[in-house]
């Protein structure tokens, strides 16, 4: 909803139906959630996005959103009083909101550099994954969700996707960090991963190992990884194709009511070109080597982000900007039989 309004400045719907559903969420997060002894604000019990950890404590990516949705929940409210009054939002329940996102705990591993995926996660045992045949995969067809929710293995992207989704709570140090961690941990049992591991693997520097985790994602029914397609299309996984090409080596990112990019191709990819609305305006983007062209096709002036430098378009007038290479680092290894070549390329290639 936040973003929606920031997109399409629909300040009507964010007066009417969509403070009305930002209020009723904030509220059943403070519900769920509670100020510890630590002076903290805790979630317990919950399920994040990996389906191999169940009733997890403060999981990252639950902590995060609900922290966003309360931020904006109550920005809302405090820009809407007449809509909020009607919905009997007052200052001190407001306060409350803003306190708790203030007070949010995310756990990090100390002694690991790392964030756990949720609280004592890293502490657990890793899975066996020399000892699990590779047709012994997807591991919840072959063993008990009792065994898998006690050990480190990630169905799909879980801490990976709040970096994705809530990068401005990570440093990139942490970013690098954390994405080496969980890649020797993720098996992409589920077809949602690999499009969100590309995104974190193209911004921390890994660019063919995201142009991989591109083409297993939009070759997921082609090559009927999951064995399920005969079920239906993974829609999903090609809607996340797109976000993993777009946001992974278009590099964008919307904060708040702003586009940011910071594109870069992998070696196998010679140019990248891209529309998309955004506020009304129609704009192109195209990443060739070494430059960035922005312009706005339609509609009134924009401001966008290249690499953290204001660009401003006028409509029809192409803007071009060098991109900063990006430094080469060696990717981190999945877990064995996992090994995404084998998945992304054709057996011939593999």
């Amino acid at each position: 909803m936040i973003r929606y309004v920031d997109s399409t400045d629909d300040e009507e719907f964010a007066r009417t139906t969509g403070l009305d559903l930002l209020v009723e969420t904030a509220r059943l997060w403070m519900s769920l959630g509670h100020h510890g002894r630590d002076g903290a604000f805790h979630i317990y019990g919950v399920t994040g996005p990996d389906e191999y950890s169940a009733l997890s404590d403060d999981n990252v990516y639950t902590n995060l959103m609900a922290q966003r949705n309360l931020r904006g929940a109550a920005n809302w409210a405090q820009k809407h009083r007449d809509s909020a009054e009607a919905l009997d939002v007052g200052d001190d329940e407001i306060a409350s909101w803003l306190d708790a996102a203030d007070a949010m705990f995310v756990p990090y591993d100390e002694d690991l550099g790392v964030h756990p995926q949720a609280a004592g996660f890293t502490d657990q045992p890793r899975w066996d994954f020399a000892g699990t045949p590779e047709d012994h995969y997807p591991l919840h067809s072959h063993y008990p969700y009792f065994q898998l929710y006690r050990k480190q293995v990630v169905k799909q992207a879980d801490l990976v996707l709040a970096m994705f989704l809530r990068g401005d709570a990570f440093t990139d140090e942490e970013k690098a960090r954390n994405m080496d961690y969980y890649e020797q941990l993720t098996v992409r049992d589920s077809s949602l991963s690999a499009s969100n591991q590309a995104v974190l693997a193209a911004e921390v520097g890994y660019l063919d190992l995201a142009h991989d985790y591109v083409a297993e994602s939009a070759l997921a029914d082609l090559r009927d990884l999951e064995h399920s397609t005969a079920d239906g299309l993974h829609l999903a996984a090609l809607a996340g194709t797109w976000i993993a090409i777009v946001a992974g080596f278009g590099g964008l990112r919307q904060v708040d009511a702003v586009l940011h990019f910071r594109p870069a191709l992998p070696s196998r990819l010679q140019r990248l070109c891209f529309r998309m609305c955004f506020r009304g305006r129609l704009l192109r983007v195209r990443v060739e080597a070494g430059t960035a062209t922005y312009e706005v096709l339609r509609g009134e002036p924009l401001v966008v982000l290249h690499e953290g430098n204001e660009v401003e378009l006028t409509a029809g007038v192409p803007v071009e900007r060098p991109l900063t290479p990006r430094e080469e680092r060696t990717p981190p290894r999945q877990p064995e039989t996992r090994a995404l070549g084998r998945r992304a390329r054709p057996p011939e290639a593999a």
